[in-house]
């Protein structure tokens, strides 16, 4: 192309000089303009043949899905996700029901990235931490599955998971937060409650669930750590009983360890002669707490699930009368996550799977069902339904409460 020339003082030719470069700059960009979207059209159409070339690997094939058994209502919504699975992609999905994904974790350390007999399971915390620290998962889990794109990562805490970096290593498909479900006098205020006691706007503190025990000793309980339930109880405490001390939220120091849990065992040590069994014993999970709370011989029950209330209320699990309840710190939230072994015989399944579980057909089923666990994707994501949230803590406490706790009262 031949530029033209002019002089500044040409003022005529100087403006028409000026238009031509206009004109030459946007054509310029046009020209970028379109590269760009070329390339973008071109990303998304070899995305999306590859996509076709997994559901094409996927089909027929059997995916082993290690997952926690312990509610028939997240048991049911497997059985409707395997017949939607099976009729859609011809995929035939079999929950495997463990007690705790431990056995899971257990079963592929021993497998050593060998081929395996999981090929999808339900993970998350410190169990997800050491398989990556292992290199025992799949890479690049949302780059390959479409359906990552509607996660809700500008609202939800959805790429850390224990303050561990996901790293496309797993993909969150529901949301926790932690809460307790009483019965309607426990936390009710009595003549003799001290005002750092009571329970107000459904909140509660260590002190006011110590006061509530001391009213109706034998009625309050958690499961035994290390169910995952229990543990999450020990950790609400501590976050209440130190002031949310930001260390929580990092590596668990010695130093840290020394000057924190200390709270939480003196805590403890009030709590447990006044429980239920005098702390001797402790229900085996949160399925056998709540049906203890069914039969009244305990005042209060723990919870992941924000809607459980509200849900076994409309069955009749629960009395109209029941209440939900969070430490006033905020309930300690975290996703639940899926992951590919790196020895999985149906990895193309397996993500097919994840894929379908994201879809809002699946998210709102999940939603809506008995389960009603929280969506993680913008479609349905709802502020209001859920509760104000407190950071989990870092997963090397969990190892380091559990084995202390076991050490103190597991006897």
């Amino acid at each position: 192309m031949i530029w033209p020339t002019f002089s500044i003082t040409q003022r005529t030719y100087g403006r028409r000089c000026t238009g031509y470069f206009v004109v030459i700059a946007s054509l310029l960009l046009l020209m970028a303009g379109s590269a760009c979207a070329n390339q973008v059209t071109q990303q998304q159409a070899e995305q999306g043949l590859q996509w076709q070339q997994t559901l094409v690997s996927a089909k027929g094939a059997t995916v082993y899905f290690y997952a926690w058994g312990g509610s028939k209502p997240v048991n049911d919504y497997l059985r409707w996700a395997s017949k939607e699975l099976a009729d859609r992609y011809q995929i035939r999905l079999r929950h495997v029901k463990v007690a705790d994904i431990s056995e899971a974790i257990s079963r592929l350390t021993a497998e050593a990235g060998s081929q395996s007999a999981i090929d999808l399971l339900w993970v998350n915390g410190e169990n997800f931490s050491y398989l990556k620290q292992q290199q025992l998962l799949l890479g690049q889990l949302w780059s390959h599955i479409p359906n990552t794109a509607l996660l809700a990562t500008d609202t939800l805490p959805l790429q850390h998971d224990f303050g561990v970096a996901m790293d496309e290593f797993e993909v969150p498909w529901g949301v926790g937060q932690f809460n307790v479900i009483s019965n309607a006098t426990l936390f009710k205020q009595s003549a003799d409650t001290t005002p750092d006691a009571l329970s107000t706007n459904n909140t509660i503190s260590p002190s006011s669930l110590l006061a509530a025990a001391k009213r109706y000793p034998g009625k309050i309980s958690y499961p035994r750590p290390p169910e995952f339930h229990g543990t999450t109880f020990l950790k609400q405490l501590l976050v209440a009983l130190s002031a949310n001390d930001q260390r929580l939220l990092h590596t668990a120091t010695v130093d840290a360890q020394a000057e924190l849990l200390p709270l939480l065992w003196n805590y403890l040590d009030q709590l447990h002669p006044l429980s239920w069994q005098q702390g001797r014993a402790f229900p085996s999970s949160n399925t056998e707490q709540l049906s203890l709370f069914q039969q009244q011989q305990l005042a209060m029950v723990v919870s992941f699930n924000p809607n459980q209330l509200v849900k076994d209320q409309q069955s009749a699990r629960l009395a109209a009368t029941s209440q939900r309840h969070y430490f006033a710190q905020g309930a300690i939230t975290n996703s639940h996550n899926l992951a590919i072994p790196k020895g999985a015989q149906s990895p193309d399944a397996a993500k097919v799977v994840i894929n379908f579980l994201l879809s809002e057909y699946a998210q709102q089923q999940k939603l809506t069902s008995s389960w009603g666990d929280p969506t993680v994707i913008k479609p349905l994501v709802d502020d209001a339904a859920t509760l104000p949230a407190q950071q989990e803590l870092h997963s090397s406490w969990q190892q380091v409460i559990e084995v202390s706790w076991q050490q103190r009262y597991g006897a």
